[in-house]
């Protein structure tokens, strides 16, 4: 598509945030928790949901799940409770948290017919858990509720897997360097636009500010970002094609290499000394915040969450992608999140009207603002942009992504048993890092992600 594997799921579900977002009273909760109401209070909801519910609809209450940042949380928060007020019938339970655990979180609850009736899912979920169109409702039912006019016909292609739309994309995403200029500017040494750049500011790192300051600071994850870009751009191919892997031994050897020298250059810090910190996850680590780890690379949609997590008097910018390793095109981009209705779910019908409001009503879209990236539907676009809500970083990142990146992500390159912390590249790279032989782990990782796409095809 141009443009040992097992992941372990948690056997009993995270803690997380369950929000019970009613009315003007929308507060952090439990699911096992419950309200103590008088008789008293009871009548008097009654008369009120009289009042408020003219057609004497049947309360309905919904869960709806996210993971994110705190502004994120917040905002979605404020949609749901504008929802609550439109719809007085209907109460949403909102469950949150951050990425940390999500996926293992949503597949125990996906298999055990638990899933919140409507979700926010990662565009990759639909090939993992729901190929056979099974876990996720067919979005095209409820075309009378939800204007998929709106999106355009690719991007609902996107999102039609076993014959089903199953949902409807947030965004289109891809990661980017950010970079963290007020260490830059330290170091006496511009913003890198190039690799040859990037290597230089490593060594003026280490002799200006020390050994503890680094360009940027990666882990598995973005590390295999980072060594697909450059394998692209060297070689001109697209990573997957017909669900192998595109690369030789040879090729892939030479880009564990490349990952190798960026280490010895000083541009990436060793895995171990990042594991080292201790920090719970990357935009918590003391060392990102005050500026000894200078970039990073993350999704343009979470620009303002990075830029956030910076101590006061630091300063983010977007580094552009280098192009100066070969001729070729290179970088992947994708849906970046989407919203689903489970099948399991009871009340489908209230939460299309969820999923219609928080995506193209005026108030909802508003509400909900540009905290998940530059939205793709194209009514919702146009009341930020007019607005002013959606601008800024978030949008020069997006555009950034969709000039520079030529391809797309295959649907399993981000595939748990392959993406998460437990996973294939983070194994790779860990024991890249730590002095394992390239080649040996370039055999591994070429037939640990055949493996992969072998027992998920698409």
């Amino acid at each position: 598509m141009k443009k040992r594997i097992t992941a372990a799921i948690l056997a009993a579900a995270m803690v997380f945030s369950l929000t019970a977002c009613s009315g003007n009273n929308a507060q952090e909760t439990k699911v096992s928790e419950t309200q103590d109401r008088t008789a008293d209070d009871t009548q008097n909801e009654a008369v009120e949901q009289e009042a408020g519910n003219p057609a004497g609809k049947e309360p309905v209450t919904l869960r709806f799940s996210w993971w994110g940042g705190e502004n994120r949380h917040n905002a979605t928060m404020a949609a749901v409770e504008a929802f609550e007020k439109e719809y007085p019938w209907i109460t949403v339970e909102c469950e949150y948290s951050s990425w940390d655990g999500w996926t293992d979180k949503v597949a125990t609850q996906l298999a055990g017919g638990t899933a919140p009736d409507l979700m926010q899912i990662n565009w990759n979920w639909l090939y993992q858990f729901s190929s056979d169109g099974s876990k996720f409702v067919d979005l095209n039912e409820y075309k009378d509720i939800i204007s998929l006019d709106n999106w355009s016909e690719s991007n609902l292609e996107a999102m039609t897997v076993g014959g089903k739309l199953q949902g409807v994309p947030i965004s289109i995403t891809g990661k980017l360097p950010m970079y963290n200029k007020t260490t830059f500017d330290k170091a006496g040494v511009p913003v890198p636009t190039s690799f040859e750049e990037l290597r230089a500011a490593g060594k003026a790192f280490k002799e200006k500010l020390g050994d503890d300051y680094y360009p940027l600071a990666e882990e598995g994850y973005e590390r295999m970002i980072w060594m697909v870009m450059y394998l692209q751009e060297k070689y001109g191919k697209e990573w997957i094609k017909d669900l192998q892997v595109n690369y030789t031994v040879e090729e892939v050897t030479d880009g564990m290499n490349w990952i190798n020298s960026l280490e010895e250059d000083h541009v990436f810090p060793e895995i171990s000394t990042i594991a080292g910190d201790g920090a719970e996850n990357f935009l918590s680590n003391k060392k990102w915040m005050d500026g000894h780890y200078a970039g990073l690379t993350e999704y343009d949609s979470n620009v303002q969450e990075i830029a956030d997590s910076l101590d006061e008097g630091q300063e983010l910018v977007l580094g552009e992608f280098p192009t100066d390793l070969g001729p070729n095109g290179a970088g992947m981009s994708k849906v970046s999140q989407g919203f689903a209705i489970t099948e399991t779910s009871e009340h489908k019908e209230e939460a299309a009207l969820l999923l219609e409001y928080i995506t193209s009503n005026e108030t909802g879209v508003k509400l909900m603002g540009a905290e998940r990236g530059t939205v793709c539907n194209t009514a919702a676009k146009k009341i930020l942009e007019d607005e002013g809500i959606l601008g800024g970083m978030t949008l020069e990142g997006n555009q950034k992504v969709l000039d520079f990146c030529q391809y797309t992500f295959d649907p399993n390159f981000e595939n748990s048993a392959l993406k998460e912390r437990t996973g294939v590249y983070y194994e790779v790279f860990d024991n890249l890092s730590a002095g394992a032989d390239p080649a040996e782990m370039a055999q591994y990782l070429i037939d640990s992600i055949n493996d992969v796409n072998a027992a998920n095809p698409y």
